[in-house]
C-alpha cells in the first residue's frame, strides 16, 4: 500500500452525534450532556438549552457537538469552559495521534451571524494550535473567514487553505499571501462537474492559475469532488478514473486529496465503505484525503483484508458492479459486514 496523508475532518461545526447513540445523555437535572473521555477520565459536556431547540435536535435527533464545544468554551460559565476545552483538545489529540498531517477547521455552521463566526474561527484556531503541533487546514466557503483563520494561525505555522477553485479564484491569492498550501477543488466557474471530462477540464484551467500565482506542484492538493455512491453507483468509478488520469497527467509531485467520506453518505456501514474507497483511491494514485484519521490512516489501510466478504461487497458497490448497491446494503442490514 502506498503512502497516505490524512487531513482530519472532525473539527467542523456541521459534525453531529446521534442523540440516542450512547454519547449523549440526560443528566439528573434533566439537561443534556455529551460524554467523552481523555487522560483525566470521563467527562460530561453540557449541551446549552438553545442547541436543543434547533431542527437537528428536534427532528434529526442529532446535536452539532463541535459547535456545542466551541459555544461552551467561549461563553459557558467557569465550570463548563474547562470541559469544553478538554473536549476540543481530545478531538485534536485523537486525530494527531492517528497520524493526521493537517487538522481541518470549519465554523461555517456555527452561526448565521458573520461576527460570531469570525469570533468562533479565531478562538478555535488558537485552542487547537495550543493543543497540538499538527498544522491546520482553514476551511470555509467565505473569504472573510479564511482570512480570519489564517491570521489566527500566525506566520510561523504551516497551514492549508480548503479550498480554491474556478468558482473561488479570489481564494488563490488569499492562500498565497498567507504562505499556505491549497486544496484545489474541481468545481467549475458556475456548475459542479458530473463527469470525468468536466473534472479534468476544470483542473486544466485551475492548475495553470495556481502555478502562475507561485504555487509549486507539491503545494497543491487536488480534490476531484466525491459524491455519494448511494445517489449514483457510478460516482465512485468516476472519481477513481479521474484520480488515475490526474496522476498520469500531472506527475508524482502534485497531491490528490479528495473528501473521501462523502462517498458513503446515505449508505450503511459507512466506515467500511470509506476504508475500501480510500484503498481503491490510493491504488489509483491518490496520496491524501480529507477523512477521519482515527479510522482512515496508513495502518488501517494496510490492515484491510482484501479477501473478506465486506471488502468484496464494498468494492463491487463502489465500482458500480452491484446494481443500486443492493447486495452490499442487504448484507449490512443483516449484520453480515
Amino acid at each position: 500500500m502506498n503512502a497516505f496523508m490524512a487531513i482530519g475532518e472532525n473539527i467542523h461545526c456541521s459534525r453531529t452525534l446521534k442523540i440516542d447513540g450512547g454519547l449523549v445523555t440526560t443528566q439528573e437535572d434533566g439537561t443534556q450532556a455529551i460524554l467523552f473521555s481523555d487522560d483525566n477520565g470521563r467527562h460530561a459536556l453540557p449541551v446549552p438549552s438553545e442547541a436543543t431547540e434547533f431542527e437537528e435536535w428536534t427532528k434529526g435527533k442529532k446535536v452539532k457537538h463541535t459547535a456545542v464545544a466551541i459555544k461552551q468554551g467561549m461563553d459557558g460559565d467557569d465550570a463548563v469552559k474547562p470541559i469544553a476545552l478538554a473536549y476540543l483538545r481530545q478531538m485534536a489529540a485523537a486525530q494527531a495521534g492517528s497520524g493526521a498531517a493537517f487538522l481541518d477547521i470549519n465554523v461555517d455552521e456555527y452561526s448565521t451571524n458573520p461576527a460570531e463566526k469570525a469570533r468562533a474561527m479565531q478562538w478555535v484556531v488558537r485552542v487547537i494550535q495550543d493543543a497540538c503541533a499538527v498544522p491546520l487546514s482553514i476551511d470555509s466557503s467565505e473569504l472573510d473567514l479564511l482570512n480570519v483563520g489564517l491570521d489566527a494561525c500566525g506566520a510561523a505555522r504551516a497551514k492549508m487553505v480548503n479550498s480554491v477553485s474556478l468558482e473561488r479564484q479570489a481564494a488563490i491569492q488569499v492562500a498565497r499571501d498567507a504562505g499556505a498550501v491549497v486544496i484545489a477543488g474541481a468545481t467549475g466557474g458556475e456548475t459542479m462537474p458530473t463527469t470525468i471530462e468536466e473534472r479534468l477540464r476544470n483542473f486544466d484551467q485551475l492548475i495553470p492559475q495556481l502555478r502562475a500565482a507561485g504555487f509549486d506542484d507539491a503545494e497543491i492538493y487536488l480534490d476531484p469532488l466525491v459524491f455519494p455512491v448511494s445517489v449514483d453507483t457510478s460516482n465512485g468509478k468516476k472519481v477513481l478514473d479521474t484520480i488515475a488520469q490526474l496522476r498520469r497527467k500531472y506527475g508524482q509531485n502534485i497531491h490528490i486529496a479528495p473528501g473521501l467520506s462523502n462517498i458513503s453518505f446515505g449508505a450503511p456501514n459507512r466506515k467500511l465503505l470509506n476504508a475500501v474507497f480510500t484503498y481503491l483511491c490510493v491504488e489509483n494514485g491518490c496520496d491524501a484525503g480529507i477523512v477521519d484519521p482515527r479510522h482512515i490512516n496508513a495502518n488501517a489501510l494496510s490492515a484491510l483484508d482484501m479477501n473478506s466478504e465486506g471488502f468484496r461487497l464494498a468494492k463491487a458497490f463502489l465500482l458500480g458492479e452491484d446494481q443500486f448497491g443492493m447486495n452490499y446494503i442487504r448484507a449490512a442490514r443483516k449484520g453480515l459486514i
